[in-house]
C-alpha cells in the first residue's frame, strides 16, 4: 500500500504563527433557525434551502430568512431506531444531478438492539418540499455489533462517488480489531458508484477493487468514528473528524484523486499515541492526523469534522477548515501557511456544547448545527471590512481612506510613516497597516518599489547612497565630527566611524551580511542627528 508523507500533525499548545499587528480571525455565530428537535446534520440540494436531519427519523426544510416549513420533507421515523445516543437518521446528502433526478441518500440505524447501519435512497415527490416516502431503495447495510461507534455522514467526492463512512461498531477500544479488519467496512469509509437506475458497483478505481482478501468499496481504514466528515468544495481534499478513545480527538486529511488506501491507525494508535500495537505495523505505516487536540486541555470528548470556508462574504476565512467539539464549544481554524506546512488558530470560544455538524449551503457559507438546543447557527467572521488598497504614483505610494495609517518595509515598521501617502527612500516591498472605518486593523496589498540607486535625502540636507547598497555607503552633507554608525537588525553596531573636515563618508560593506540597516548620525555633542534605514544587497 502506497503511503504518503503529510505535514506533522498540529498538537494543541504549540505557539501559533500570526501577523500579531493586524485584527485577529474571529468568528461570531448569529443564530438563524430554532425549535429543531436533536439537529444532528444540515444538507443542501443546490438551492437557497437547507435541509436539518433530526435524529428521530425527520428531514426539515429551513428557508433562508430561517423560518421552517410545517411540513416534513421527510419522516422515517417507523424505520429509525433512535433509542441509544448514537443512533437515529444521522445523515442525509444530494445527488450531484438532483435538479435532474430528484435523487437523495440517507445513511440511519435500523431494527431493535443494537441494529443496522442503513444507507437509502430516496426520490423527491411532484412537490419539492416533500419526498415520497414510498420510494426507498435500500442500498447498503451492516450489523451493528453495539448500539455506539456508527459513524453516520454520508456525501458526495467531487468524482461524483458517493462516501459513507462507519465506526468501528462500537463497546470501547474496537475490541474486536473492526477498523484493521479488511473484510468488514465497519472502521472504514467505503467508496461506492451510484449513478445507475439502481443499486450501486465498485469503481475501478477504488484502492482494493481487485483485491480477493478485502471489501473492493473499502476507500479508506483505521477509523474509530468518523462523525463528520466533508470534502473541500474547491480543491476536492478530505477532511475527517475522527473521535478519539479516552485521550485524543484528532482531526485527519487525505488529498483528492489519491485512491491508494489510506489507513488512519486505529486502533493501533489514538492520533500519534501508541494505543493497542498488538499486530501492527511501525507508526510510519499509517497516516498521521493532521492535527490534535487532548481531551484534557479543552475538555474535547467528541470533535465535529467541518468544511474548508469557500464563500464570498467572509475574505479573510477563504481556505480555512473550521471545526469544533461537541463539549469543549472552541472553534478552530486550520490554513496553509507559505512553507507546506498549516497554521492553527483558535477562532471562537463559544461557551456552549452540543455542537454536532458543520457544513455549507450552495454559496459556500457555513453553518453549524446543535443537537442540545435544536438551532442553526450561521458561522460570520467579526471583522468584515475589505482589506486596504494601496497604489503608487511617481515616488509616492497612497493608501485609500482609512482612520489611521502605519506604513511598513517587508515586515519592518517605517518609523514616523503614519500618513495616508508615503514617499519611500529605500526600495523594497511595501505595505500599510491601516485601521479600517470600521475599526479593524488590516494589511494591505503589496507593492514592490524598484527605482534604481535611490538617494535617501534628510531634512537636513544629508545625502545617503546608493540604496539598497552593496560595497558601501556614501554619506554625505553632515558636518566634521559627526559620527556615523551602522545598525544591523538586532540594534548592534556593525560599522562607526566620523566625518572628517571635508568630503563624503564612506563606509564598507562588502563584508557584512545582507539584510536591513540603519545609519544612525551623531552631532559631536552626542545629538541625534539622523536614523534611516538602509538595504544591503550583494
Amino acid at each position: 500500500m502506497k503511503i504518503r508523507t503529510l505535514t506533522p500533525a498540529i498538537a494543541l499548545g504549540m505557539a501559533l504563527v500570526g501577523r500579531a499587528q493586524e485584527t485577529p480571525v474571529t468568528l461570531q455565530l448569529e443564530q438563524m433557525a430554532t425549535g429543531l428537535t436533536s439537529i444532528v446534520d444540515i444538507a443542501d440540494c443546490g438551492d437557497e434551502r437547507l435541509f436539518a436531519v433530526q435524529r428521530g427519523g425527520r428531514i426539515r426544510i429551513v428557508q433562508p430568512d430561517g423560518s421552517i416549513l410545517p411540513t416534513d420533507f421527510l419522516n422515517i421515523t417507523t424505520q429509525v431506531n433512535s433509542t441509544g445516543g448514537e443512533q437515529g437518521l444521522l445523515g442525509l446528502c444530494f445527488d450531484p444531478g438532483y435538479a435532474d433526478n430528484g435523487r437523495f441518500y440517507v445513511y440511519y440505524i435500523n431494527g431493535a438492539g443494537n441494529g443496522t447501519s442503513r444507507v437509502s435512497r430516496f426520490t423527491v415527490s411532484a412537490d419539492p418540499n416533500v419526498a415520497d416516502p414510498a420510494s426507498e431503495e435500500i442500498l447498503y447495510t451492516v450489523t451493528q455489533p453495539y448500539t455506539n461507534h456508527n459513524g453516520g455522514d454520508i456525501d458526495f467526492g467531487p468524482d461524483g462517488m458517493l462516501y459513507i463512512g462507519f465506526g468501528d461498531g462500537g463497546s470501547g477500544g474496537d475490541p474486536q480489531n473492526y477498523a484493521q479488519t479488511m473484510t468488514s467496512s465497519l472502521g472504514k469509509m467505503i467508496r461506492i458508484d451510484v449513478s445507475g437506475a439502481s443499486g450501486w458497483t465498485v469503481p475501478a478505481d477504488n484502492p482494493f477493487a481487485t483485491a480477493t482478501d478485502t471489501l473492493p468499496e473499502i476507500f479508506a481504514s483505521g477509523l474509530r468514528n468518523p462523525w463528520r466528515w466533508g470534502f473541500d468544495s474547491q480543491t476536492g481534499d478530505l477532511w475527517i473528524g475522527d473521535v478519539g478513545q479516552n485521550a485524543v480527538e484528532e482531526l485527519d486529511f487525505w488529498p483528492a484523486a489519491d485512491y491508494s488506501g489510506a489507513n488512519f491507525g486505529w486502533r493501533c494508535y489514538e492520533a500519534t499515541s501508541a494505543y493497542n500495537t498488538s499486530g501492527c505495523q511501525p507508526a510510519s505505516a499509517y497516516v498521521p492526523p493532521m492535527a490534535f487536540h487532548p481531551q484534557s486541555q479543552q475538555g474535547w470528548c467528541s470533535i465535529i469534522g467541518g468544511r474548508t470556508y469557500r464563500g464570498a462574504g467572509y475574505w479573510r476565512l477563504s481556505g480555512r477548515h473550521i471545526y469544533t467539539d461537541y463539549c469543549g464549544g472552541q472553534f478552530y481554524s486550520l490554513k496553509p501557511d507559505e512553507f507546506g506546512g498549516w497554521v492553527r488558530t483558535q477562532v471562537l470560544n463559544s461557551g456552549i456544547t452540543g455542537w454536532s455538524a458543520i457544513t455549507e449551503n450552495a454559496e459556500g457559507e457555513l453553518f453549524a448545527a446543535n443537537v442540545s438546543n435544536g438551532r442553526i447557527y450561521r458561522i460570520k467572521e467579526q471583522c468584515t471590512a475589505p482589506a486596504p488598497v494601496i497604489s503608487l504614483d511617481g515616488n509616492m505610494l497612497t493608501s485609500n481612506d482609512a482612520i489611521s495609517y502605519q506604513w511598513y518595509l517587508g515586515a519592518t515598521l517605517v518609523n514616523g510613516a503614519t500618513n495616508q501617502s508615503f514617499a519611500p527612500t529605500v526600495n523594497g516591498s511595501y505595505r500599510v497597516l491601516a485601521t479600517t472605518q470600521t475599526g479593524c486593523l488590516l494589511f494591505s496589498n503589496t507593492i514592490d518599489v524598484t527605482t534604481t540607486g535611490i538617494s535617501a535625502v534628510d531634512a537636513n540636507g544629508i545625502t545617503i547612497k546608493p540604496v539598497p547598497a552593496n560595497a558601501s555607503i556614501q554619506i554625505e552633507g553632515a558636518a566634521a565630527g559627526t559620527v556615523a554608525d551602522l545598525l544591523d537588525a538586532q540594534g548592534r553596531v556593525a560599522l562607526s566611524a566620523a566625518f572628517g573636515t571635508s568630503g563624503p563618508l564612506l563606509l564598507n560593506t562588502e563584508k557584512l551580511n545582507a539584510g536591513l540597516y540603519t545609519v544612525r548620525l551623531s552631532a559631536a555633542d552626542g545629538r541625534l542627528i539622523l536614523n534611516r534605514q538602509v538595504p544591503i544587497a550583494h
